[in-house]
């Protein structure tokens, strides 16, 4: 006998810290172009479900976004993004199989007193991780 997943919690306008990590903490930037059909994908997928986002981090094996729920569920919004994106990281790279380690995690975020924080946790992310020198790379 299996469990059934938890349903997430989501409403037009709820806040979302997201976590996506790569299956056995693999990378899953190869290189530049890949963090770049990543923000592509992402800035249509947001523009197109009118979703906001206030906040995002790609690090070498995961990434951080915060977004408000628009008009489509973030669940949708999300499997778009991660399906595209990872149909396209396997075709440019010759490979097959998974990308990605379980769903994302979503946590559902108060705006008050946390959104700052947050969005700074997440801005700083790649600097406490030594991915980038400062925030001006």
């Amino acid at each position: 006998m299996t469990m059934a997943r938890k349903s997430r919690i989501d409403a037009p306008g709820a806040l979302n810290h997201i976590i996506v990590r790569g299956i056995e903490r693999r990378s899953i930037f190869a290189d530049a172009q890949d963090y770049k059909n990543f923000l592509e994908r992402l800035g249509n997928i947001i523009t197109d479900s009118s979703t906001s986002c206030y906040a995002w981090a790609l690090m070498t094996n995961h990434v951080h976004l915060l977004l408000r729920t628009g008009m489509v569920p973030i669940s949708t919004v999300m499997r778009r993004l991660l399906t595209g994106y990872a149909q396209q990281f396997n075709r440019r790279h010759n490979r097959c199989g998974v990308l990605f380690q379980n769903r994302f995690k979503s946590f559902l975020c108060e705006e008050e007193p946390y959104l700052l924080e947050l969005v700074r946790y997440i801005h700083l992310n790649p600097i406490r991780s030594r991915v980038v020198p400062d925030l001006k790379a």
